[in-house]
């Protein structure tokens, strides 16, 4: 359990077991109605394309507009009414950015277990609440009831305050969406993993160099190696399957490709170290991948 005790409060409620297990359920089988299982759409909303995880990019544009029609909105309650059309205006931004978020939000969530996957979906159903709260201040003030809009907008926006705190518990109490690869593991000389003819063809093998876990692969007869810790969150990679010079993760499916340790397919947003290996003699030796240097 959490020693948060909001987040432990949170992660005791048991009601919400049947939400999770339906809510990623529904979630996946969307994905899987799509052509090619979805795997476009999804890689583009983890951002593997972008390197880090595209949730947070996309939070910014709801929480820096709704704090705008906070501000523009405490500023007509005390008799300033010129700043009425900006809070509306940002108010509109900010669902419009909530919803994008949203979606993002809900796939990454779908690849989450234990008690990161409960806080996640409390996460996401008061980020709900808040959306319903600023939608229903919208239309209080299309209808000219602007002392309700503006409590409206006062009650969505501690929503997604307090939301936020359980979405800052995801990524720092629960390691969501940060790299779980070892950090640039630096093997400056050929180092001895293990006998050559322990490695079969096709079969992920994994070998501990100095608590340093690694994945050793002979793929088409190439000797492959990478980090074995999957850096999205820490499943084990040599207990994968290896396809088409790739490696698929067991515990969500991330796939990277083995010869550059490049994201294929998310919810693994960072890449794999690589390492170059070498057979000398009867054994298996690695180094930390050296970068080409440039013809003259």
């Amino acid at each position: 359990m959490s020693t948060e005790p909001p987040i432990d409060l949170v992660e005791r409620q048991n009601w919400l077991e049947p939400i999770e297990t339906q809510g990623q359920k529904a979630v996946s089988s969307a994905f899987s109605s799509l052509p090619d299982g979805g795997r476009p759409l999804k890689n583009f909303l983890h951002g593997t394309w972008l390197g880090h995880p595209l949730h947070p990019v996309l939070t910014d544009v709801p929480l820096g507009a709704w704090t705008a029609t906070l501000v523009l909105d405490l500023m007509d309650a005390s008799g300033r009414k010129d700043c009425r059309p900006g809070a509306d205006v940002t108010l509109a931004v900010g669902l419009a950015g909530a919803a994008c978020a949203a979606f993002a939000g809900i796939t990454d969530w779908h690849a989450t277990d234990g008690p990161a996957r409960r806080v996640g979906v409390v996460h996401g159903m008061l980020n709900l609440v808040g959306a319903c709260l600023y939608t229903a201040s919208l239309i209080a003030r299309k209808q000219r009831n602007r002392t309700a809009g503006r409590a409206l907008a006062y009650a969505g926006f501690a929503t997604a305050a307090v939301s936020a705190y359980l979405g800052g518990n995801l990524v720092y109490g629960k390691n969501i969406g940060v790299n779980h690869a070892p950090e640039d593991p630096q093997l400056a000389d050929w180092t001895n993993v293990m006998k050559a003819a322990d490695l079969h063809d096709g079969t992920p093998h994994r070998a501990d160099l100095n608590g340093l876990k690694l994945l050793l692969v002979r793929d088409g007869g190439e000797l492959r190696c990478l980090a074995e810790v999957c850096s999205h969150l820490g499943g084990p990679l040599a207990e994968g399957t290896i396809a088409d010079g790739a490696v698929t993760c067991p515990w969500h499916s991330s796939r990277f490709s083995l010869s550059d340790g490049s994201v294929l397919d998310g919810p693994a947003t960072h890449p794999q170290p690589c390492f170059d290996a070498r057979i000398t003699g009867d054994l298996i030796q690695v180094r930390s991948r050296q970068k080409s240097e440039p013809r003259a």
